[in-house]
């Protein structure tokens, strides 16, 4: 589970993440409190234009500070949709539910994540198929990352196709001695 929650934690924009969260938590809030998490988000916004501008700290483990900026920008930019709704419609309190919009983009994101659930089962299952293959996640050094991007860019392929095509490749001698002899990748 949490290879699959790894997944469904980079397959969410900056913006979907912000208008999920600005959605639940102004569930049952009344105009006077999403007057308050407008001038919140607001400061916000500002404070991570100004970290993004390199006029703040930010500690070693934090979100890397475009996307935290995109989110603060989108959620103040929800926040006034939401309270812009409640006047427009009189609203007392906000229900996500009659909010037309922010349906449809819930609706979006729990079908990518039925998406995303569905691939990861139906790549279990391959996986469970095919017992000979092998997904591996492969860390190389700074010097033969360039080489292989470079590889993979003139040939027209993903790096991991590049890798592939290496691996058919692989020739080992009596001795041991591994080797690989020259070929193109293609596609």
């Amino acid at each position: 589970m949490s290879a699959l929650s790894g997944k469904v934690k980079t397959m969410w924009s900056a913006q979907d993440v912000a208008r999920d969260e600005v959605r639940r938590q102004a569930n049952g809030l009344d105009a006077a409190a999403v007057v308050e998490k407008v001038a919140e988000a607001a400061v916000r916004e500002r404070e991570s234009a100004e970290r993004l501008r390199g006029n703040g700290s930010f500690y070693k483990f934090e979100m890397d500070r475009e996307r935290l900026a995109v989110i603060w920008l989108t959620k103040h930019a929800e926040w006034q949709r939401v309270r812009d709704l409640m006047t427009a419609l009189g609203w007392s309190v906000y229900e996500p539910e009659q909010d037309v919009q922010g349906s449809v983009w819930a609706r979006e994101r729990e079908e990518r994540l039925a998406s995303a659930l569905a691939a990861q089962a139906a790549s279990g299952e391959q996986g469970r198929e095919v017992t000979d293959e092998l997904r591996a996640e492969v860390w190389l050094s700074a010097a033969s990352s360039r080489l292989l991007r470079t590889v993979a860019y003139r040939a027209g392929l993903p790096a991991s196709q590049v890798l592939a095509q290496l691996a058919e490749r692989i020739v080992v001698s009596e001795d041991g001695t591994v080797f690989v002899p020259p070929f193109t990748p293609s596609q």
